[in-house]
């Protein structure tokens, strides 16, 4: 068979020379696994060693002997007699399959299994075993020698098969840590994100950057000891395949079905369970996780805890990962109306926050399309797949988290388990970006994953706050980059409506407003951004200008420079450039009769100083300092309510004319008032 040639991009041409010999073309792959029947890690474990290469003719030479073996080697439904006659006629057979065994206590004997020729009693050596415990779970690949002894087959119950030799679908070069490290030296952390897609058979280039980053926290499982992971979205996104299809260190669990002997231990034998076995255990379809055993439930929270379960007295560790998929058959905005977003657990784990609490992160499968074959597989070189998850393996053995000293703090709304969390995610991308420690991890670079890490572990701590509001009430999660930075808040992305403002407190510079408007268009809300820095005047961003807003611009300006000693101390606004920019929500777009969020923003900035969230300001200044008169007091605070604001701060002089506002909406908002502009201000400010 020949390859079709390949329009090299920029990335492969860079890889090519960076990982020469440890690549393969992902479109020969998909085409092998479709064939025949075997995980694509099988497939590439064969082009890798036949079609590790660029060159054409090389490539096209080793199809021929990746075909070969794979038509030779594997058992198509329908051919099993096939094989076992070649058996019995040359004395052996070499195929490629799952090998599993068992001790048969009768003959103090291990026997095997081998499934594709429904062979359970294949003689196997206590060596072999010994080498490969995983065979004692539920098995791994391995290209078999299969022995057939003619004379055995005569006796009376006779077992004539024995595996002579086997060796693992898994690379065992020592120093393939050393090749990936010194290949990513040479690639952009953006361009190294996009090879790791191509890597494990994505397109990077068809997927967003919130695909990427879900692709990003599928991978962390692999290369971090003890980590678990939700990801809960629609149907055909691929959930499953990295679990499956991508490396021999993880275990997928279709159905949920599980036993408690097979995933942590066997009481009977004393065999460890899966999670002692491989690297990441996953169940697929998450609703239906049921296990044999009413303590089955417990057991897993205890060890999702920990790491460890006993058996009897003996208390043993395990390193293997728990990742929980599933489909949601419904929007999120919807999930979150009628329930919460960890609805389609299982009920023994649905509601339970202590369960929730082991979950490190909660990857956003929402943000991931459907996967469109022609769109979103690669057709370009990645690496194979048994060098990925080799290296993936061999980054588990030490933590990252020491990159975080004194360059990120985290905010007081994290307890001792979200730090925990948040650390391992942080630890797994920077072991997944940066695989050698020495290189040196960027602030822009380093922020990008604290606030992915952040994310993905509010997304639990929301849940929790659905279940049980009064134990999980401060769910602001935050982050300061540096001794003198200042702090950011991080919010999850589904939480946000367009129709509401967010809880999270606003970075420096930063208000919700609300605007009297205009006769035509009413009171609407506005969000105002300043930033800060040298030199000497402020600009609107905003072209062109609406004049109301221009006006509102001026007030709170020169309100600055007159009030500046009350409002920020001893800084001078006169040495400082503002940048404002006015975000209009609603109809309104006029700006007019906001100088005084105006003059809290850009106090807000000089001081570096964040404000409360879920605050709106309202207020209208004169070049003087004095707070007019509010037209419309009642209709800007049932806008406040609509927008669902937690606080709406208003002018004193507005407190009679809210007399009229409904007693059923008195009881959706907390109005505060304030006397003047300094007053207001500093009821902005978060403590």
């Amino acid at each position: 068979m020949n390859a079709t040639t390949l329009q090299m991009d920029g990335l492969d041409q860079m890889s090519a020379s960076v990982f020469d010999g440890y690549l393969v073309r992902k479109d020969l792959v998909r085409k092998y696994a479709r064939q025949y029947p075997v995980p694509t890690y099988v497939v590439e474990f064969l082009l890798g060693r036949y079609c590790a290469t660029v060159d054409e003719e090389e490539i096209a030479e080793g199809l021929q002997i990746v075909e070969k073996q794979l038509q030779n080697r594997t058992v198509k439904t329908g051919q099993e007699e096939v094989f076992i006659k070649q058996a019995r006629d040359k004395g052996s057979v070499k195929l490629i399959d799952v090998v599993k065994a068992k001790l048969d206590t009768k003959s103090d004997c291990y026997y095997a299994e081998i499934p594709s020729l429904a062979i359970k009693d294949a003689l196997i050596d206590d060596k072999l075993v010994d080498d490969h415990e995983r065979m004692l779970t539920d098995g791994f690949y391995a290209e078999i020698t299969l022995e057939y002894d003619a004379v055995v087959a005569q006796e009376k119950n006779g077992r004539p098969f024995r595996i002579a030799s086997l060796r693992p679908i898994q690379m065992s070069k020592s120093d393939i840590l050393d090749v990936l490290k010194r290949g990513r030296a040479e690639y952009s952390t953006e361009q190294w994100i996009d090879f790791m897609v191509r890597s494990i058979g994505l397109e990077p280039t068809a997927l967003s950057d919130r695909a990427k980053y879900v692709v990003l926290l599928r991978m962390v499982p692999f290369v971090e000891r003890n980590y678990n992971l939700v990801e809960l979205g629609p149907r055909g996104t691929g959930k499953s395949h990295l679990f499956q299809q991508i490396s021999p260190y993880s275990h997928l669990i279709s159905g949920g079905k599980a036993t408690v002997a097979k995933m942590f231990v066997n009481n009977a034998s004393g065999q460890r369970g899966l999670v002692c076995q491989y690297d990441v255990v996953c169940f697929d379809e998450v609703s239906g996780v049921s296990f044999d055993q009413k303590d089955g439930v417990n057991i897993m929270k205890g060890y999702m805890a920990s790491g460890e379960f006993s058996r009897g007295k003996e208390s043993i560790r395990a390193e293997g990962g728990i990742v929980m998929v599933g489909n949601f058959d419904v929007d999120v905005e919807q999930q979150q109306r009628i329930g919460h977003l960890l609805s389609p657990l299982p009920a023994e784990m649905r509601d339970d926050t202590a369960f929730h609490d082991r979950i490190h992160a909660f990857a956003p499968g929402w943000d991931f399309p459907k996967l469109n074959p022609n769109e979103h597989l690669t057709n370009h070189f990645g690496l194979v797949s048994d060098f990925l998850s080799e290296c993936w393996t061999n980054l588990r053995m030490l933590s990252r988290v020491s990159t975080l000293q004194n360059r990120v703090f985290f905010g007081g709304a994290l307890s001792g388990r979200d730090i925990e969390a948040v650390n391992k995610t942080i630890s797994g991308l920077l072991k997944l970006l940066f695989p050698d420690p020495d290189m040196e991890v960027s602030d822009e670079d380093l922020e990008l994953l604290v606030r992915l890490a952040l994310e993905s572990r509010r997304r639990v701590k929301e849940q929790q706050k659905k279940c049980l509001k009064s134990e999980f009430r401060n769910t602001h999660f935050s982050f300061t980059m540096g001794v003198d930075g200042v702090e950011q808040f991080v919010a999850t992305p589904e939480l946000h409506s367009d129709a509401a403002i967010d809880g999270d407190p606003l970075p420096p510079g930063q208000v919700w407003a609300i605007s009297p408007g205009s006769q035509e268009s009413g009171p609407g809300l506005y969000r105002l951004e300043v930033t800060s820095g040298p030199g000497s005047n402020v600009r609107i961003l905003n072209t062109p200008t609406p004049p109301g807003f221009r006006e509102s611009v001026k007030i709170g300006e020169q309100n600055l420079y007159t009030q500046s000693k009350q409002l920020v101390g001893d800084r001078d606004p006169r040495a400082h450039e503002f940048s404002i920019q006015m975000r209009a929500m609603d109809n309104d777009h006029s700006g007019v009769g906001l100088g005084l969020p105006v003059l809290v923003a850009l106090s807000s900035s000089l001081l570096e100083r964040s404000t409360k969230g879920g605050m709106i300001i309202v207020g209208s200044l004169n070049l003087g300092g004095s707070v007019e008169m509010i037209p419309n007091p009642v209709a800007i605070a049932e806008v406040a309510i609509e927008k669902q604001a937690a606080t709406l701060l208003m002018p004193v002089s507005a407190r009679r004319q809210l007399n009229d506002l409904p007693d059923e909406l008195w009881t959706k908002i907390s109005i505060e008032f304030y006397k003047d502009a300094q007053d207001a201000f500093f009821k902005c400010l978060l403590d």
